[in-house]
């Protein structure tokens, strides 16, 4: 099967436009992972490139299928408003690397974590994966490769965290629409939980 990273940035391109800046990370024992930058008005767009090299194997499994198997990308979108945002990029490799460091399958409705600020400042260290087909649509591989889905990224404090965990990422995901949350904002308070 053809290198699919060269289909993904085409596909990041179509959708997204020119990337305006790129960075590259390499953890031990990993594939390289980048970090491309997007910015559309007051609107920043930070999508990695090079966890859908590899389908994400079942951490059951005894071997891992080298071409079957569930292929992503992250994409967070933010609105910097004075924010040093950029500093996302080590943060969103390490979310990109983890289906290789740690087994992980990412799929929508999962929680990731860094234990960290996603930025400097930032009141969030973890983001709910949301539903692929929305700011950039699936890319269809040739059989038998499952699609690249391109997972929107939503930042959560750690209370909606919490909160998620015990009733589910639907449920707050309504809370944040009955709330008029605005997820791009990069200081924005916990939506209300109570």
């Amino acid at each position: 099967m053809a290198d699919v990273l060269p289909l993904v940035e085409a596909r990041l391109r179509s959708a997204l436009g020119e990337p305006d800046a790129r960075a590259a990370v390499t953890f031990l024992g990993t594939d390289r992972i980048e970090v491309l930058r997007f910015t559309e008005g007051d609107i920043v767009r930070y999508a990695t490139l090079g966890m859908s090299a590899q389908p994400m194997a079942d951490p059951t499994a005894v071997l891992a299928d080298p071409v079957k198997g569930p292929r992503a990308e992250l994409v967070l979108s933010v609105r910097p408003a004075g924010t040093d945002t950029d500093k996302v990029l080590r943060p969103l490799a390490v979310l990109a690397a983890s289906p290789q460091v740690e087994g992980l399958v990412v799929a929508a409705g999962a929680s990731l974590d860094v234990g960290e600020p996603l930025w400097p400042g930032a009141p969030f260290t973890s983001v709910l994966v949301a539903e692929s087909g929305g700011l950039v649509e699936d890319l269809e591989l040739d059989e038998p490769a499952d699609p690249v889905r391109f997972l929107p990224l939503l930042p959560m404090t750690p209370n909606e965290a919490a909160w998620k965990r015990v009733h589910g990422a639907g449920a707050l995901q309504e809370r944040w629409l009955n709330g008029g949350t605005d997820l791009r904002d990069p200081l924005r308070k916990s939506v209300a939980l109570d």
